[in-house]
């Protein structure tokens, strides 16, 4: 089997090295237009200079070379190259989101259907131990219907800084809201969860800390020029320990103390968190109504130490609750009275390899075994991930608004 990888970034490399490090597939194909990042792919497939290109336009003049691309750039590229894949017949293994905009969302759905290909989108936590063990209690019945949920996504404090306020997702005129780019992963659990899709959405949120505002006093735009010597956002202290991790991965390709101050000095990633270009919110709550009478609140953070997944899913009989970081799942069935002791049970799900619990090597799995034509199921078809794009683009909707979106509002007009 032969992929194609678009996009050679962090996670792009993750999803086409699993195939190749398990020798399931041959990377045929780079397609980045970073230098540095494009000659660390080919030292690693072992490709030649005709094997490489910067632009996929000048790939796709190939027509169908592979049996699957791979397509990891950033979020408003996605559409442009999506269709021009589809049209020469590729399946696609796509990250997430689909896109920004809903009405490319739907036509690179239609476009998909129509032209009889694949597209599993990298909603990885479909894939994890954990989730599908909460999908599998809920699936079950044991404790009745669903009737309420509570989720949350700790986005972690030195995250939000890195990925949306220094990072490739911090101007949603750029790429995305915060809540598509980091929770459509939620929206799509809670749609998975419910068996249902939602009804309507009230979000509010917004840019309270990360600004000008709450720069200290004396801070300088980088870091490297600052007096202020007691900041824990101080690209130095931020990367330099975790040399060879992510997310100090992401700055350069080289990793020495000297490759990672050279990329705080001239990159994006040794600017102060105060003094960035960023726009999207650091915090949001939304509250959705689903079709089938359940409801649930979410809330995104990043004003949390860990950086997790945690949920209470409350029943007729009794209530779930989960911590996908510790790897934690509880069932409670209600007792009778206070002083009665609850039936409790505490497990933790199998954990496969990997990032995301997981999630990247099960996705790749299913990915995989399904190019070769095995019975695995998509679980994040285009035509079922479309719908965690509704909720995110709602729930944005509300907050900028103030105001209670229909959802249906969006399926219809194809805002």
């Amino acid at each position: 089997m032969k992929l194609t990888l678009i996009g050679a970034g962090q996670r792009g490399r993750i999803y086409a090295d699993y195939a190749f490090d398990h020798n399931r597939a041959e990377i045929a194909y780079v397609v980045e237009p970073d230098i540095d990042r494009r000659q660390a792919a080919a030292d690693k497939y072992g490709l030649s200079e005709d094997k490489l290109f910067t632009d996929p336009e000048d790939f796709y003049k190939l027509g169908k070379v592979t049996d699957a691309v791979i397509i990891a750039t950033m979020d408003r590229q996605h559409y442009g190259h999506v269709m021009k894949a589809l049209e020469l017949g590729y399946d696609i293994l796509l990250e997430k989101p689909i896109s920004p905009n809903l009405d490319e969302c739907l036509k690179i759905r239609d476009l998909a259907l129509k032209n009889k290909c694949k597209v599993m989108v990298c909603h990885v936590l479909r894939y994890t131990g954990f989730w599908g063990a909460i999908k599998k209690i809920v699936d079950s019945g044991e404790l009745g219907k669903v009737i309420d949920i509570q989720h949350n996504e700790n986005i972690g404090n030195f995250h939000i800084a890195h990925s949306f306020v220094r990072g490739n997702w911090r101007n949603s005129a750029e790429t995305s809201s915060l809540i598509m780019q980091k929770s459509c992963h939620d929206m799509d659990l809670l749609t998975w969860i419910t068996g249902s899709r939602a009804r309507s959405v009230s979000s509010f949120g917004e840019l309270s800390f990360f600004n000008k505002d709450h720069a200290p006093e004396g801070s300088a735009d980088r870091c490297l020029d600052c007096k202020v010597t007691d900041c824990r956002f101080d690209a130095r202290k931020v990367y330099l320990p975790i040399a060879g991790e992510w997310p100090a991965t992401v700055l350069s390709v080289d990793q020495s103390e000297e490759g990672l101050m050279k990329a705080i000095k001239e990159g994006p990633y040794g600017r102060c968190v105060y003094h960035c270009d960023n726009n999207v919110c650091d915090h949001q709550v939304a509250i959705f109504e689903f079709e089938n009478g359940v409801h649930a609140s979410f809330n995104l953070s990043g004003f949390t130490n860990r950086m997790c997944r945690t949920i209470k899913i409350m029943c007729e009989n009794g209530e779930i609750r989960g911590d996908d970081g510790l790897n934690e799942i509880e069932i409670i069935r209600f007792a009778p009275n206070w002083q009665s002791a609850p039936y409790i049970k505490k497990f933790s799900p199998d954990l496969r390899e990997g990032f995301h619990g997981g999630g990247d090597s099960g996705l790749m799995e299913n990915f995989l075994g399904m190019l070769e034509g095995t019975d695995a199921e998509n679980l994040s078809a285009i035509e079922r991930s479309i719908e965690s794009h509704v909720m995110a683009i709602g729930a944005e909707k509300s907050r900028v608004e103030h105001r209670t979106i229909e959802l249906e509002e969006l399926r219809t007009t194809n805002t």
